[in-house]
């Protein structure tokens, strides 16, 4: 990284960081959108709603390796802007085997949380069935998901995002034509649908590890001296992140506990391909975040705090920018959305009287989001992690447990725009104290 570069062309920095992680994280979360569509025209409404009950096992992973590999990759950076490239490549190996332990003991915990889950939720019948006949590949692929996410964000912060982006292309590609294969070739139904994305993470994993072998200039696997400090370190940096994908867990939790008591099965399935298009916009915003953020802790180790501000403000800019863009596109095509993934006249009937009331949270969710990760990015993790748990648990629990009461499906709607609404009053007050 060149800090005069960054300073001149701040836009063209930012985009060159930002958009092969854009990309990638798009592709990420097309393979959950194909995955739906599969269950949907393959297994039925009722196989959707199945694994979208299952939703905060996954996020719960992905805030196990967010909260590491955030708060390592951020550690790093610094250390690599300072000058420290020795300190810089220890904390990158302490980061990769922390999170692969971690997830592997989150496995062995998980394994004996089904049951209790489906009786909380109150599934039963083939849509228990097909959670459990999901959900029991997934402990296979979650974690080689997170290791994977984990490498890639120092394949970026190295300068190559261009490589993860490749990976992440092969990896959809190749987790769509196995879906294919195992739903309609062999009538595997949702496990076919879990082995094709168990298979696909692990030709992905191979990939990076090739690159941290042959092609790797700063980053090298070895031996590692391990440090309490760094590890102590690197989770009280990225809780922000752990809280955020945590309270999405729990929010996801409670949204079903809601809806399943208060609409059923279609209620479900309808929040479930509504959330496809806030999962793809999420990691646009999240694409934007890991883009950034190694050009801001660079900024701030190197103590160019005007420069990381700058970035974050630019960088909120267009994920505002962008979060209109879905908007207008969605409003102009919501029926042939919902169409490409049930025949349900009740369930496109929930989507269409939902889907622009859910969808305007997108014009504050990104720049609540983007704030966060600078936070994260310059060692602020208290104020990231307030906005973190604003935005994905304690406003949106009190907006989930109240407005679906007093206004039913409305309510669940309403739920995210509220929340991104009251959460942007906390962000903005963080950033004039921090200015």
């Amino acid at each position: 990284m060149n800090l005069e570069q960054m300073k001149q062309d701040t836009a063209r920095m930012i985009w060159q960081f930002s958009i092969p992680s854009i990309i990638s994280m798009i592709l990420t979360s097309m393979v959950t959108v194909a995955d739906g569509f599969f269950i949907g025209n393959y297994v039925g409404k009722e196989g959707i709603a199945a694994v979208n009950l299952g939703l905060p096992i996954i996020y719960l992973y992905l805030g196990v390796g967010l909260m590491v590999s955030i708060g390592g990759v951020s550690i790093a950076g610094m250390a690599l802007g300072a000058g420290n490239r020795d300190e810089s490549n220890q904390v990158f190996r302490q980061t990769i085997v922390t999170t692969l332990v971690f997830s592997a003991l989150l496995g062995c915990v998980m394994g004996f949380c089904f049951e209790p889950m489906l009786s909380v939720l109150c599934a039963e019948g083939r849509v228990a069935g097909y959670f459990r006949d999901y959900y029991g590949i997934m402990l296979l692929e979650l974690p080689v998901m997170v290791v994977n996410s984990s490498f890639g964000m120092f394949i970026r912060g190295e300068g190559h995002p261009q490589y993860y982006m490749k990976i992440s292309i092969m990896d959809v590609l190749l987790n769509i034509f196995l879906d294919y294969v195992f739903a309609d070739w062999f009538h595997m139904g949702v496990a076919g649908i879990g082995l094709a994305s168990l298979l696909a993470a692990v030709a992905s994993l191979m990939c990076i590890l090739y690159f941290f072998v042959r092609k790797t200039r700063l980053y090298r696997l070895g031996k590692f001296r391990f440090s309490v400090e760094i590890c102590v370190q690197s989770i009280l940096n990225g809780s922000s992140e752990f809280i955020g994908e945590m309270s999405t867990g729990i929010a996801m939790f409670a949204y079903n506990f809601v809806i399943m008591r208060k609409i059923g099965t279609d209620g479900v399935t309808a929040f479930t391909i509504v959330g496809y298009v806030a999962y793809a916009f999420n990691m646009i915003i999240v694409g934007f975040g890991q883009g950034t953020s190694p050009l801001i802790s660079f900024a701030y180790g190197a103590k160019e705090k005007v420069l990381a501000c700058a970035i974050r403000k630019r960088t909120n800019r267009y994920v505002f920018l962008a979060g209109m863009a879905v908007f207008f596109l969605m409003a102009a095509g919501m029926d042939w959305y919902s169409g490409i993934f049930v025949r349900s006249g009740r369930v496109a009937g929930m989507i269409r009287a939902g889907m622009l009331i859910f969808m305007t949270s997108f014009f504050f969710s990104g720049v609540n989001a983007v704030t966060s990760f600078y936070f994260t990015a310059t060692g602020h993790a208290f104020q990231s992690a307030v906005i973190s748990a604003s935005r994905g648990f304690v406003v949106l629990l009190a907006c989930i447990f109240t407005l679906p009461y007093w206004l039913g499906m409305t309510g669940v709607w309403l739920a995210a725009p509220v929340t991104e609404v009251v959460t942007l009053g906390l962000t903005v007050y963080f950033l004039r104290s921090h200015r």
